[in-house]
């Protein structure tokens, strides 16, 4: 696996490679120095606004009665950390999930277990609002006509892919199907290292019937969060483009950004997307526009807020006394 992702990352680093000889990066060097600090400082705010929806859209789906704001906080700062692991250490095979729930557990006293299914269900939430917002995006693209009819279909048959995965992996939350088919291979097997799987995984079904089936309220406004978050996305991407001097309509920033998502999805083996997210603003932006040196400029505004967030998140850790070092001791550690 290590191997795999040390190959991915090479993989990403040469596409981003061709990228800069490709693109006339003096254009790209042009375009970014019109962007200045008011530019910079709405991008930032727009972004943070963005992840604050997310952290509210996991404190929904976290059990118990933990609806206090002072539980937002806590669950934005988590991320805040466990995002930027996932970002930089992604050949360790570490996620920043585990970083999450860890976190959670050794400064909030949550359960590995309830931690663990609430970002389960929170990143389901936020891949189905992700289809959500691609089709009305993919819609809008076949209506505008912005992009060639490659564009309509590698867009369409993306949105297909990823909502029969996701809505696959909402089927076996909702209906409890990994607990019903550990029941048979049990029955079969009865005792050993089956039982003691099935009794997790009975355990993290009764989480999720008890978000999805009993509290809908809370499963329709952590939906509601996670749109407002990917519309945000638009937003800041069609401030990102005013700001740079070539103004475009929120329809076509909409368009723009589902697909662009929609390659970030594609590419999740990626490391960071390196090189693929690059590659997706160039030629989308490029075909929008006629300027790809334009979408190199607005992918590296993107990339530098990206950096930025994640040296935050890297500070916070540490600050928490949270290093690799200790998170690869805790992983190490039998988990309750």
């Amino acid at each position: 696996m290590r191997i795999l992702r040390i190959v991915y990352l090479f993989a990403g680093l040469g596409l981003l490679a061709v990228i800069l000889y490709e693109v006339d990066l003096s254009a790209a060097g042009a375009w970014l120095g019109r962007m200045g600090p008011l530019g910079v400082a709405s991008v930032l705010a727009i972004y943070m606004l963005a992840f604050t929806c997310d952290s509210a859209a996991w404190w929904l789906t976290l059990a118990g009665p933990r609806l206090e704001r002072l539980w937002l906080g806590r669950l934005w700062m988590a991320r805040l950390v466990g995002e930027a692991f996932n970002a930089i250490i992604p050949a360790a095979s570490l996620g920043g999930e585990p970083v999450k729930v860890l976190l959670l557990k050794k400064r909030h006293g949550v359960g590995y277990g309830e931690g663990a299914a609430s970002l389960v269900m929170a990143k389901t939430v936020t891949l189905i609002g992700l289809i959500i917002y691609a089709s009305v995006g993919l819609t809008l693209m076949m209506d505008r006509d912005i992009f060639g009819e490659t564009y309509r279909i590698v867009a369409g048959v993306g949105v297909m892919v990823l909502a029969a995965g996701v809505l696959g992996f909402f089927a076996v939350q909702r209906w409890g199907v990994a607990s019903r088919l550990a029941a048979r291979l049990a029955a079969k097997r009865p005792g050993g290292r089956l039982e003691t799987a099935l009794g997790h995984l009975r355990e993290l079904d009764d989480r999720f019937a008890a978000f999805y089936r009993h509290r809908p309220g809370r499963f329709a406004g952590a939906l509601g969060f996670v749109l407002s978050s990917w519309l945000l996305g638009a937003v800041e991407l069609y401030v990102i483009l005013d700001f740079l001097g070539h103004p475009i309509t929120f329809t076509e920033a909409w368009i723009t950004e589902s697909v662009l998502q929609l390659v970030r999805a594609g590419s999740f083996f990626i490391p960071a997307n390196l090189g693929a997210s690059e590659a997706g603003f160039v030629v989308l932006v490029g075909a929008l526009t006629g300027q790809p040196p334009l979408g190199l400029a607005a992918a590296l505004v993107r990339r530098a807020r990206e950096l930025l967030w994640i040296v935050a998140g890297v500070a916070l850790g540490w600050r928490l006394s949270f290093s690799p070092s200790v998170v690869a001791a805790e992983l190490a550690e039998p988990q309750e």
